[in-house]
């Protein structure tokens, strides 16, 4: 496979694997791009899609750049929201304890039960997504943020209401910490991937980082229920958007369409047993056999002026009928069009459900996460993005004890500003990972003779390890000490923990959305 990346020791397709860059070397004629695939023409060097459109115009990836921009955008902003449920009493818990007259352990626990349902409910949800799709759980977990977070804020002095709070809002934010990294892999292409998942992880952490910050100055000035009033009007106030904005992510296209699992060798038609990269001349008889096994060829095209083309079938010139935004859909024969199904109307793209996804067991779905914490790729990324984020969770808990303690005597205002070196930390994070995710992945597709591996991704853990080390021990040392060493140098090492932190997050993700997205991701 190249540059270290090991080939399989039996004949099988690898997933993940695929032409990316129509490389002059590939096996066509004579360098010739290969007129059974689709591609995206908005560069200077065409780009194969992966995974391939379908000609449904339902499908995601045939929708326009700018309209799947917008419903990550949705997510990512919901998100936000979302992710400031887990660290909101961080700044607090001080208060929280003198207020209910509980320890400081039992505030922890408002943390902890929370945390167990996200656990828990992204089990059932998670199987949900893969059977009904994700749109009715995004509404669905909107919801119970805004009930919850009301609640919260109404609980009074009943410790006991307040937990069962903490439990729904837990609940509430399992979607979205669940599926928006697998939305992104329903909406983009795998070379439109690095940065928008990248920029989906900021909204996630960036917003748990965020939240400490204001959290204490809210408690401060207005007391500490707002903190959960402003997350149930926030919430209710994007509710409206994703209901009419976020349609189904979620599409069930032909196996043979989703190259980043089965390859190009399905999409030719070939056995999976077969590996070989070669291709067959590009003469007429294979022409013929191609068109009607795909139907009209797509080009990805940022040109508003329609095109002709010679027809694959040699059946006279095709014209460009319609556009959907930066695709271009290039009709053959009638007869070619019949299965093409019309476009779904607004309204109808308004249901929470729109078919089942998969004929697999719901049960199953919901049992099937505990093997494939066995399986290598799914162990590695757990570890990779769960040990961080662990040391990540502790430091944000013993922050408050540190610094509101002798001998600084901060107050919640002072210790929520604490959070101020992790927010910055996500989002210096995010942007590092963003701008290398592509730019390395690219580099090496190059160097690969135009084959993307899923393995280009792991190279962004090699600046984890650096930076989560360094913001680890930095931490502890100066955290020891605070008399000695003050209160910025804990804070600079906590920013470099987690940038350390997202950078795994991120390649980790990409990793397995690329890789093995056909037993975690295609849902």
């Amino acid at each position: 496979m190249g540059l270290g990346i090991l080939s399989a020791a039996r004949d099988e397709q690898v997933p993940g694997t695929s032409f990316v860059l129509d490389d002059a070397s590939r096996p066509t004629h004579h360098g010739e791009e290969d007129f059974r695939l689709k591609y995206d023409r908005s560069g200077t060097v065409p780009i194969i899609l992966v995974p391939q459109p379908s000609d449904d115009p339902n499908d995601p990836l045939n929708w326009p750049l700018w309209k799947r921009d917008v419903i990550l955008c949705i997510l990512s902003v919901i998100s936000v929201i979302a992710s400031t449920l887990s660290p909101l009493l961080a700044a607090n818990t001080i208060t929280l304890a003198l207020y209910f007259e509980r320890s400081f352990t039992q505030m922890a626990l408002l943390t902890g039960y929370h945390l167990c349902g996200v656990g828990v409910a992204g089990l059932f949800f998670v199987a949900s997504a893969r059977v009904w799709g994700k749109r009715h759980l995004y509404l669905l977990g909107t919801t119970l943020i805004i009930i919850s977070s009301a609640w919260g804020g109404s609980s009074g002095h009943s410790y006991r209401s307040l937990l069962w709070a903490r439990i729904i809002q837990g609940v509430g934010l399992a979607p979205f910490e669940a599926l928006v990294n697998a939305s992104v892999g329903d909406l983009y292409f795998v070379h439109e991937r690095g940065k928008r998942m990248a920029f989906s992880n900021l909204a996630l952490f960036g917003g748990a980082f965020f939240t400490p910050i204001i959290v204490g100055k809210i408690t401060h000035t207005l007391g500490w229920q707002w903190s959960f009033y402003l997350i149930s009007i926030f919430a209710g106030a994007l509710l409206p958007f994703i209901i009419l904005f976020v349609p189904e992510t979620a599409y069930r296209r032909a196996s043979h369409l989703n190259t980043d699992v089965t390859g190009e060798e399905n999409l030719h038609g070939k056995s999976n047993n077969d590996t070989s990269r070669t291709y067959p001349q590009a003469d007429p008889q294979y022409r013929g056999a191609a068109s009607e096994y795909l139907g009209p060829a797509i080009e990805m095209s940022n040109n508003d002026t329609p095109a002709t083309h010679d027809s694959p079938s040699g059946s006279g010139p095709a014209s460009f009928e319609k556009k959907h935004g930066d695709i271009e859909t290039r009709h053959l024969r009638p007869q070619q069009q019949g299965n093409i199904p019309s476009k779904v109307s607004f309204a109808r793209s308004l249901l929470p459900f729109n078919g089942r996804k998969t004929d697999d067991n719901l049960f199953k779905l919901i049992l099937r996460p505990f093997p494939l914490f066995f399986h290598p790729a799914i162990l590695w990324a757990c570890l990779i993005q769960g040990t961080l984020i662990g040391w990540t969770v502790m430091i944000g808990v013993v922050l408050a004890a540190i610094f509101l303690g002798p001998p600084l005597f901060f107050d919640e205002v002072q210790t929520g500003y604490m959070y101020t070196g992790a927010f910055v930390g996500a989002v210096l994070g995010f942007i590092l990972a963003g701008i290398l995710a592509d730019w390395s992945t690219n580099l090496m597709i190059r160097r690969n003779k135009g084959i993307y591996e899923p393995e280009f991704r792991i190279v962004l853990v090699v600046a984890q390890l650096i930076l989560g080390c360094i913001g680890l021990y930095g931490f502890g040392v100066t955290s020891a000490d605070v008399t000695r060493y003050g209160w910025f140098l804990p804070d600079f090492f906590f920013a470099l923990e987690v940038m350390g932190m997202v950078l795994g997050a991120v390649a980790s993700a990409l990793y397995i959305v690329d890789a093995h997205r056909k037993i975690v991701f295609l849902m």
